[in-house]
């Protein structure tokens, strides 16, 4: 869904009209209502399908030169998605880099409304608005029963959701108790027979970043229902918000009745 507009300008600052993003999610937020802004993006950038930007590395090693070279007014980044030393290189060349930070669902509307009006100068999208309301008619807190389940994104070592990330968030608005957000780490690796000894009602297993698959997860939980889910709308925050809710909701649900 395309808006009109392409970079505007705010006091102070020349207009934005070329942006680098090392955030795939952010990438894809861009290049729904702008995509002439973007002249750089990473490897790891899937959407939209036939996105035609140059390719500049990964989120976590990009190609800091090349990215100079390519002059942005604006570098996209996230402190979770990139390396600290990337961006202070980027910005020690004279680069301006606008670095999110997003632990929650309402951090993430926050920062896509800042990131999509305020820095790049846009309009503020429809999908945006569709997301909030979508995320909004959910069942609020109350009698329903939450259930306790453990979420992986990695395995050799097991890594699953801990404390205070987005992920987890989503799910918990989902009716799914994260049994590890009480961890110190945010992403802490838990041994195989500890994750099993917890008695998780549900293992949620997410396609990226890890791509766990109905042949590569499960059989890791015998007897705990497994909910393969789309990683793109647990993970990013961007235009993927908007269907998020009813897409992460049928996979829970489909696991749970099996």
């Amino acid at each position: 869904m395309r808006q009109a507009g392409s970079g505007g300008v705010r006091s102070g600052r020349r207009p934005v009209r070329r942006v680098v993003s090392l955030v795939p999610s952010l990438t894809e937020a861009v290049a729904e209502s702008a995509p002439e802004l973007l002249v750089g993006v990473t490897d790891w950038c899937s959407h939209p399908v036939g996105l035609a930007a140059p390719r500049i590395g990964g989120t976590k090693n990009p190609r800091v030169a090349e990215i100079v070279r390519l002059a942005p007014d604006l570098v996209l980044a996230n402190e979770e998605e990139n390396r600290a030393p990337d961006l202070d290189a980027l910005r020690a060349a004279g680069l301006r880099v606008r670095e999110t930070r997003v632990r929650s669902l309402p951090e993430a509307f926050a920062e896509l409304d800042s990131v999509l009006t305020a820095d790049c100068g846009l309009p503020r999208p429809g999908w945006l608005d569709e997301a909030e309301s979508a995320w909004a008619a959910l069942p609020g807190a109350g009698p329903r029963r939450s259930v306790a389940a453990v979420a992986p994104v990695w395995r050799r070592p097991w890594i699953v959701l801990g404390r205070d990330t987005f992920a987890g968030d989503l799910l918990h608005r989902l009716g799914v108790r994260n049994q590890w957000a009480e961890e110190e780490e945010r992403y802490p690796r838990i041994a195989l027979d500890r994750l099993l000894a917890a008695r998780p009602e549900l293992v949620v297993l997410p396609d990226e970043p890890y791509r766990f698959t109905a042949s590569d997860g499960p059989e890791a939980f015998p007897g705990v229902p497994s909910a393969l889910v789309s990683g793109r709308h647990l993970t990013w925050y961007g235009p993927s918000l908007a269907e998020a809710p009813a897409v992460l909701g049928e996979q829970l649900a489909a696991a749970r009745v099996r």
